[in-house]
């Protein structure tokens, strides 16, 4: 339990600093149980209040269960919900049938790149897992992007003894996906 606490205690930390640094920040959150912790961790480093908007990107192909169960947290935790679609891609019949790839670079990907645009965000928070693919396993807490959104795992700054880098050269964080806070 003594390592769990541990972790629990630089997640809150982690989530304090990006608060402190980053003026306009929104968190991801699928639903999924990893962004649900972090979700529950947020809560925890702000006494309960997440003091930055929620992005869910809807694909259009989520169950109405999931869709109730978003929305009765989001009012009963009084959580700042945006909803992010790519409105465009399904009107043109963008679905399944497409492909994997061709859907939810479509559905997902280009939905969120449109969503941070529009709300002009400068950092997200986003719950990713070491463990499940071995690049992200570089990842650092505060990962740059450039302005296209795209990671270069070669251009990231060290971070020791919890100092972390939440400054970034000019024209690197953009409308796109500029910064992520990876927790591992």
């Amino acid at each position: 339990m003594k390592h769990l606490r541990a972790l629990e205690d630089q997640s809150v930390y982690i989530l304090r600093e990006a608060y402190k640094h980053f003026d306009d920040l929104a968190m991801l959150w699928s639903m999924g149980k990893d962004s649900t912790v972090l979700l529950w961790l947020a809560r925890k480093a702000f006494f309960g209040h997440v003091p930055f908007p929620l992005v869910h990107i809807d694909t259009g192909y989520e169950m109405p269960e999931l869709i109730e169960y978003r929305d009765r947290l989001c009012r009963e935790w009084r959580l700042d919900l945006v909803v992010g679609q790519n409105t465009e891609a399904l009107a043109a019949g963008m679905g399944p049938q497409q492909g994997r790839v061709t859907c939810c670079t479509a559905m997902k990907i280009d939905a969120l790149k449109q969503t941070i645009a529009k709300h002009k965000w400068t950092a997200i928070i986003l719950g990713i897992r070491a463990d499940e693919e071995g690049t992200r396993a570089k990842e650092r807490y505060f990962s740059l992007r450039d302005k296209h959104g795209e990671w270069d795992f070669r251009d990231q700054p060290p971070e020791l003894w919890d100092q972390f880098n939440t400054t970034f050269p000019a024209g690197s964080i953009s409308a796109s996906i500029p910064c992520w806070i990876g927790q591992s």
